[in-house]
């Protein structure tokens, strides 16, 4: 009985690690897609007639995809690692949490939720702000003022997204792909306390800074390899 019970999670548990995969594809394909080529597209576009139909026709289906792909991405994540969580606490109790494959996972998963976070309270809202009053304009109404800093706003939030990408993905792979010791003397704590510090600076930077050396796409990939690299590092001093 116990062991059917066993196997039935573990099969639920593949299920969510599949449709993880596969809404994490949709989502993270339309964040690149908007910030390496639909950002790029209408920064170039002179013919504000074709720049304002694509905000009104185009913006709106993307964003619905990339909006629910972020949100079925988050919940059947949440989902495989509670269902990691119990099977490994009830085999080895909280000092599970010190182990390679939860450093790395909670790492990636960090990363993860907050971008979640950007895409449904940031993102998301402040692209409704545009898109209605390209929609308004173009019926002949007047410009919200408000418009131009909502866009601004979302791509500072996009840009992050995109710089967070990148260690969240690699953190992810390495959760089952790429261990390291940890001993009696590795420094957990002290890992997740300068490793928090540095993701919740970047995230107020997303929120209430500039973009930047995340103005370019050059800028964005540089910046994404290097946070990643920090990251090793830490470990690799830390652990």
């Amino acid at each position: 009985m116990l062991q059917t019970l066993t196997s039935n999670i573990l099969g639920f548990h593949f299920l969510m690690r599949w449709l993880h995969l596969f809404f994490g594809v949709m989502w993270i394909g339309l964040l690149y897609y908007f910030n390496y080529v639909h950002g790029a597209f209408m920064a170039e576009t002179t013919d504000a007639g074709n720049k304002s139909h694509a905000i009104q026709k185009l913006l709106p289906r993307a964003l619905w995809w990339f909006r629910y792909g972020s949100m079925w991405t988050f919940a059947t994540g949440f989902v495989m690692l509670m269902i990691r969580a119990h099977l490994d606490v009830s085999g080895a109790g909280m000092a599970v949490f010190n182990t390679p494959f939860w450093i790395n996972i909670l790492t990636g998963a960090t990363f993860g939720t907050l971008m979640f976070l950007n895409v449904m309270i940031v993102i998301w809202p402040k692209q409704q702000i545009v898109i209605k009053n390209a929609i308004a304009v173009a019926g002949g109404a007047a410009a919200n003022p408000a418009a131009a800093m909502a866009a601004a706003k979302a791509g500072l939030a996009s840009r992050t997204n995109t710089l967070f990408s990148i260690p969240m993905l690699f953190f992810m792979l390495a959760a089952n792909h790429l261990g390291f010791s940890v001993t009696d003397s590795s420094q957990v704590c002290v890992y997740w306390i300068v490793a928090l510090l540095l993701i919740l600076g970047l995230q107020a930077n997303g929120i209430v800074g500039k973009t930047g050396p995340l103005t370019t796409i050059k800028g964005v990939l540089t910046c994404g390899f290097a946070l990643t690299a920090v990251f090793v590092v830490l470990l690799s001093v830390l652990m």
